[in-house]
């Protein structure tokens, strides 16, 4: 009975939400994969630099 009673109430909320059209899918998507790859280059340049200073000092 209770399993039932949730989903009645998820329903009920899957009613009321506000779903994003597909302009703001694409924006948020695009925002994702730019931080994404700005972050890959990001690490890669630091493990770079680590990598090269510890070369350096052994």
């Amino acid at each position: 009975m209770r399993l039932i009673n949730f989903f009645k109430k998820v329903a009920q909320e899957m009613k009321v939400v506000t779903w994003p059209n597909a302009s703001q899918t694409r924006t948020d998507t695009s925002t994702v994969i730019g931080t994404s790859i700005i972050m890959a280059i990001f690490l890669g340049l630091v493990d770079w630099i680590v990598q090269w200073a510890l070369q350096f000092l052994a």
